[in-house]
């Protein structure tokens, strides 16, 4: 891989020369280098994308938008298992959960492919000898800062959307993640994509990611990470009024009730935290229980988590390493607490023979009565943790379910149907799943959240929507 960007479809040195090893999680070893970028980098970039907006890209229908994303979607599936063996050397997904990602990223290229064409305006009543429409323009320039976790999907629900509504656009993955993006970008040059509509810059987030957040040529920004960053983009993008999409995470609840079917909800709980290492933001990481079946269901669970191993990318095992060393740590500060305040231990994953000493291991782990006001049943884990609480009754398990400062996702097992609706109606988050637990959701679904989750939607529809700004124009005709 190249230690550059991707700019005006050409590959580009960074301004400083300077690069930034890439880690490989597996191992804690070095392979690669990425270029480290700064202010002047992103610079450049808006101003490829700008040129590439106002003299090719805005000229072109919605017809051949979707032609070319679709030609970038056939690509991407012509080079799944390259991609996919970047994507999980890059972030210790085991190869299953990459090759799934990257055919989710193709599969997001094909939905707004089809839905380029489709952004109709309205005609609106009005006074006599008036007729008024209201028309779906795009921003202009949108700026996309991207975490680590799934970058070859963010990329998908994010860029490609921003693509079909008619805008360009400049990429900061986050340096933890960067390789799939610059592969993706090579291919969408390829599919036919013209020089400036995508941009990639990477390096760190508080050089140039807040030069993207601040720079005065983005129209939109699609953000995805922790609250406190999330913040400081909302903070730098209103300098200048562009408005922002915030991402920003969750402590999703599965709430277990006591008609639950155990054998079809149990092996759902337990991969709503183990894929991805626990490290995603729609995970299922709190684990509510009717009082009734609450042995039940941790003893069950905890013979589950025991089976579970966690090894190197490659040996494709359930549970692959976590990012980091920061996250590892985070995560080993998060177990210790638990440690030190007496909460149970219920189960832990193990580890596989061939995990290397220097990789950024940590098999799963289901903690029992877990206080609810305790930080591990409030704040992010974002790694491989479940907590589980017992419940009384149904006006328990709302008030628990909504007890945190997030308001992402929600499982709901049980039978009754009206309790079914209770629940989904009473939980405040953006997606409810019932009898079922999808991580985000499937392509189509808008996805978001509420109160520290963030605001604005994803996928579906209504994210193409996100990359548009409505005009209204009035005509009066006599």
């Amino acid at each position: 891989m190249r230690a550059q960007h991707f700019i005006g479809n050409q590959w580009v040195a960074p301004a400083n020369d300077e690069t930034i090893a890439v880690v490989n999680p597996s191992t804690g070893l070095e392979f690669a280098r990425i270029a480290r970028g700064n202010a002047a980098d992103i610079d450049a970039a808006v101003n490829a994308a700008r040129k590439a907006f106002d003299t090719v890209w805005r000229r072109i229908g919605p017809v051949e938008r979707g032609r070319i994303l679709s030609r970038l979607g056939q690509l991407i599936l012509e080079n799944h298992e390259s991609l996919t063996r970047i994507e999980s050397q890059d972030t210790g997904k085991p190869l299953k959960q990459a090759a799934a990602d990257i055919t989710v990223c193709a599969r997001y290229m094909e939905f707004y492919a089809g839905a380029c064409d489709k952004l109709h305006g309205q005609t609106i009543p009005f006074l006599q000898g008036h007729t008024v429409l209201a028309v779906r323009e795009p921003h202009g320039v949108t700026g996309h800062i991207i975490p680590w976790n799934y970058p070859a999907a963010m990329f998908g629900r994010s860029v490609a959307a921003s693509l079909a509504a008619g805008n360009a656009c400049v990429v900061k993955p986050a340096e933890d993640a960067c390789l799939s993006y610059l592969k993706l970008a090579e291919l969408a040059a390829e599919a036919g994509l013209p020089a400036g509509v995508l941009n990639i810059v990477t390096g760190y987030g508080r050089e140039a990611g807040a030069a993207l957040a601040e720079h005065p040529g983005i129209a939109h920004i699609s953000f995805t990470g922790s609250p406190a960053t999330g913040t400081a983009v909302a903070q730098a993008a209103a300098r200048h009024h562009c408005p922002v999409t915030l991402e920003l995470g969750g402590k999703s609840p599965q709430i277990v009730f006591d008609d639950v079917d155990l054998d079809a909800a149990l092996p759902v709980i337990r991969n709503a935290i183990v894929q991805n290492s626990g490290q995603t933001c729609s995970a299922g990481s709190r684990l509510l229980v009717h009082s009734s079946r609450y042995e039940e269901v941790i003893e069950r669970l905890a013979r589950s988590f025991e089976a579970v191993t966690a090894g190197p990318a490659d040996g494709d095992y359930d549970c692959g390493p976590l990012i980091n060393a920061t996250q590892l740590d985070r995560v080993k500060t998060f177990l210790a607490r638990a440690d030190a305040d007496n909460i149970g231990f219920a189960a832990m994953g193990k580890l596989a023979p061939d995990a290397a000493q220097g990789g950024y291991f940590q098999p799963p782990v289901l903690l029992r009565d877990v206080p609810h006001k305790h930080t591990l049943a409030q704040d992010e884990v974002f790694g491989p943790v479940l907590v589980a609480m017992p419940f009384a009754d149904e006006a328990e398990a709302v008030h628990l379910a909504n007890d945190t400062a997030f308001g992402l996702v929600a499982g709901i097992w049980t039978r009754d149907g009206g309790r079914q609706m209770r629940l989904a109606h009473a939980f405040h988050g953006g997606q409810v799943f019932v009898n079922c637990y999808g991580a985000g959701g499937g392509i189509e679904l808008p996805f978001g959240g509420v109160k520290q989750s963030g605001y604005g939607r994803e996928k579906g529809l209504e994210g193409l929507l996100s990359f548009t700004t409505l005009k209204t124009i009035t005509l009066n005709h006599g």
